[in-house]
């Protein structure tokens, strides 16, 4: 499929694990792709990886200046944008709920929440032009109890937002939607096996997401296949939201036959 010949995509936090799949994804499908991060030499890596089709930039977005550059170079170069992916973030308060400080609360959201409203802020004149899309990763932490409540609130806040300029941007062919991954293998794992593994068996489907899992759904929410969808939560998760914990259990409390 080229669901994206033509077509432009800024994708944020794009030098490994979702990101980078995601930009993978869009360029394989005949996409232009902007990637950006934090990390410039992984960022370099994955544009070269891409080719003409793609270029890296180093772009923080708590900043609003290096926001509006990205966006500038995506039109400059590719001559339009038509999908924002919205994936920087992470949970980076470490006290526990009842001593987190208010700074460490508002590093929090000014990364994970008002960083993406940067980024759609920023992106806004040129997706009303191409009838563009936004996705925003979000996580199963905005949508039930997983801990890490700071983090948790600015995932739902994504969710909150997005709903809303669905609603307000709508009537201008411009949509916005949310994929809500549940454990994905990241390289933020990789000296975490072990944890990676018990955390596969809350899994119905016996396993934790690999990164290409998100970019499958983000492709679809981009492309023109989900032109009729906006507002929505995709939430991405193998199950886990089904009942974390009883993943081994029929509804009579017996633990399942074995084929």
């Amino acid at each position: 499929m080229q669901r994206f010949e033509g077509r432009v995509a800024l994708v944020t936090a794009a030098a490994q694990g979702i990101g980078a799949a995601v930009a993978r994804r869009i360029a394989a499908e005949g996409g232009s792709v902007v990637v950006t991060d934090l990390q410039e030499d992984k960022v370099a890596g994955v544009a070269g990886e891409l080719g003409e089709r793609a270029i890296g930039m180093r772009v923080d977005v708590t900043n609003r200046d290096q926001v509006d550059a990205a966006v500038a170079a995506a039109v400059e170069r590719f001559g339009r944008l038509d999908v924002v992916v919205n994936n920087a973030g992470g949970c980076i308060v470490t006290s526990v709920p009842e001593d987190a400080t208010a700074e460490e609360w508002h590093r929090q959201l000014d990364l994970t929440l008002v960083g993406a409203a940067r980024c759609i802020q920023a992106a806004l004149p040129h997706l009303v032009k191409t009838r563009g899309n936004v996705v925003t990763i979000s996580s199963v932490n905005g949508l039930a109890a997983f801990g890490n409540i700071e983090y948790s609130a600015a995932k739902a806040g994504q969710i909150a937002m997005t709903v809303n300029y669905a609603a307000r941007y709508g009537g201008l062919g411009v949509r916005f939607n949310v994929v809500a991954p549940g454990t994905i293998r990241t390289p933020n794992w990789d000296k975490q096996p072990d944890t990676l593994n018990e955390f596969a068996k809350m899994y119905p489907l016996g396993r934790v997401g690999e990164p290409e899992d998100i970019a499958a759904a983000v492709a679809f929410l981009a492309s023109d296949d989900a032109s009729w969808i906006t507002g929505h939560t995709l939430a991405v998760e193998g199950g886990v939201l089904t009942g974390p914990g009883l993943v081994n259990l029929t509804p009579s409390g017996h633990f399942r036959k074995e084929y």
